[in-house]
Order: structure tokens, then C-alpha cells, then sequence
């Protein structure tokens, strides 16, 4: 049995919604001796942090202003371990995610049989998603598949445990949302995971994320080509490099041929052209080799802060007895 189940929940105005998801939430699941909920206040004008605390929420914490979702999630897995969590579990505010289904979202990881469990939404049936919006939840599937080998549905569902372990080294560089990102970084980091299938509850209001629909669109593909620069920069990079120079090569043979037949004085211009699309393929050829060596000096910043944060934890549990 794991000692203690942190339930994190990252907020932005969420007075009116958070009595309804937290009155759902467990005090007690299987595996665990005790559960704890902590709501992380990411600048809230409203009274977030008064109705958290006249609900019962054991911890809050407030970041100040606004800093993001993916930054929210960050400081909550951080001030989770340190509050001796072995597990922590994620969810939304606005209660989309049925807390029924906690159980079986840990149990993958009380089994030994995963360090990080993603919860997939049933997508082909809830109502209030746009085709547009279920289009996007399974091209963001497809991204992290692309991007790390592992192979889920509904990559961008934000209902997840991760146990302290995978917290440990888990790192989101986007300030927009964590959902895509942390899939990659645990299938390049060969984190165990699972995907079990879970319950959604009712809609109470519109999601943060999707203000609209081509703002939501521009925003994915954003993020999209973000990660292939971050994680996939050769790939990335090599692919617009040979995207550029094949014209270059044969707008090249192109004046080869005229001058060839004694015409070439007349095609300068498409040699110029050659030229400038070789060079540019070129660039960026050398920008993906730049982009995998600044990745690999990533990955040793990313260990270091590993350790540096593990320190921490101990020190910190050390401090409330744990």
C-alpha cells in the first residue's frame, strides 16, 4: 500500500465551478492511507482561494498571476512531492473528469504496472465537442506518436495520474498546456504508461482553452510545430531543407540543359535562383544538427534539475516528518 494520493487541481476563476468538482472528490482510494487535495490558484481575480478553502482543499497554492496552465500543473507536481505524495492525480476545475474514475486510474500504478496512467475520454460521444475539436484531439494523438513511439488516444485529456518517480522528471517548456508534452517526454524517457478508459461528467462551461475555434486551430498548430522543433529538430528541419532544395537541384539541371545546347546566357537568372534555394537548404540542414545538440544539452540540464529537485524533496519531507 503507497503511503499518500495527492489530487491536484490548477485553477483560473473557478469560484463558481470548483464546490462541484471538489464535492465529488474521494477522501479515501484503495492503495492509499491517505488522500489529499491541493488546488493550485493561477492568479484568480475571484474567490478561488476562499471557496477552495471553505470546501475542505488541504493545500493551495498561489502562484500570483497568471502563468499558464502548463506552468500551473509544473508548480503543482513540484509542491505535491514535496508535500510527500506518492502518487498524484490531475484534473480539471471545471469537473469534466469523473472522479469515480480515480480508482481506476491508480490502479495501473498500485499494480507496478505503470508510472504514469493517462485517462481517455469516450471523444466520439460527448456532445459539446465541435467536429473541429475532435478532429484536433486526434491529430494531438498522432503528434505524440510521432514524436515519441507511444501509442495513446487522446493525448490531449489532462485527467492523468503520475507517480512521484515520473513527477520527478517530468519538465513542460510551453506556458500554453502540458497535455502533448509531458506524453513525449515519457515515451523518450521510457516512462511506463498506461491509458484506461474513464467517465466524463456533465458541461458546466466553456473550456479556457478553446475560446474559439480557429483561435484553438492557430494555437495547435502552434504547439505542433513547437514539439517537432523541440523533440524532432533534425527530422524537422531536414524535412523544409529538402522541401527547399529539390527545386533548387532542378532549376540547376534545368540551366544546366540550356547551357548544354549554347542557350545558358540567357537563364542567369534561374542559376541565381538555384543558388539562393540550395543555400537556404542548406541553413537549414545545419539548423536541425544545431537543434539535436542544443536537445542533447537538454537533456543534461534536464537530469541535473532532476537531482537538484529530488534533493529538495527529501529535504522537504524530512521537514513535515515524512
Amino acid at each position: 500500500m503507497l503511503n499518500k494520493l495527492i489530487i491536484q487541481i490548477p485553477c483560473l476563476n473557478e469560484a463558481e465551478t470548483l464546490p462541484t468538482t471538489l464535492a465529488d472528490l474521494p477522501r479515501q482510494v484503495e492503495g492509499f492511507r491517505e488522500v489529499e487535495w491541493l488546488v493550485i490558484d493561477d492568479g484568480s481575480t475571484d474567490d478561488t482561494v476562499a471557496v477552495a478553502h471553505q470546501h475542505g482543499v488541504d493545500h493551495v497554492v498561489a502562484l500570483g498571476h497568471n502563468q499558464g496552465l502548463a506552468r500551473a500543473f509544473m508548480a503543482g507536481l513540484e509542491a505535491s512531492l514535496k508535500l510527500g505524495a506518492d502518487v498524484i492525480v490531475n484534473t480539471d476545475a471545471d469537473n469534466q473528469y469523473a472522479a469515480g474514475s480515480i480508482p481506476d486510474l491508480v490502479r495501473p500504478i498500485i499494480a507496478g504496472e505503470a508510472l504514469m496512467v493517462l485517462g481517455a475520454r469516450p471523444i466520439a460521444t460527448i456532445e459539446h465537442f465541435s467536429p473541429a475539436k475532435k478532429i484536433l484531439q486526434r491529430l494531438g494523438s498522432r503528434v505524440v506518436r510521432l514524436a515519441s513511439g507511444i501509442d495513446v488516444v487522446d493525448a490531449p485529456s489532462g485527467f492523468r495520474a503520475i507517480h512521484r518517480d515520473a513527477a520527478l522528471r517530468l519538465n513542460v517548456f510551453s506556458a500554453y498546456t502540458y497535455t502533448l508534452e509531458t506524453l513525449i517526454q515519457a515515451g523518450r524517457k521510457n516512462i511506463p504508461l498506461a491509458v484506461v478508459p474513464i467517465e466524463v461528467n456533465g458541461y458546466l462551461r466553456p473550456s479556457r482553452l478553446v475560446r474559439n475555434i480557429p483561435s484553438y486551430i492557430w494555437r495547435s498548430i502552434i504547439t505542433i510545430i513547437r514539439i517537432f522543433v523541440i523533440y524532432k529538430p533534425l527530422r524537422f528541419f531536414g524535412l523544409l531543407a529538402l522541401i527547399i532544395s529539390v527545386p533548387g537541384f532542378l532549376v540547376i539541371l534545368r540551366f544546366l540543359y540550356f547551357f548544354a545546347i549554347g542557350e545558358g546566357g540567357g537563364h542567369i537568372q534561374s542559376l541565381v535562383l538555384a543558388v539562393a534555394l540550395l543555400t537556404l537548404g542548406g541553413l537549414l540542414a545545419v539548423s536541425g544538427l544545431i537543434g539535436e545538440l542544443i536537445g542533447t544539452n537538454r537533456k543534461i540540464l534536464e537530469e541535473v534539475r532532476t537531482r537538484v529537485l529530488r534533493q529538495e524533496v527529501e529535504r522537504a519531507r524530512i521537514d513535515v516528518g515524512e
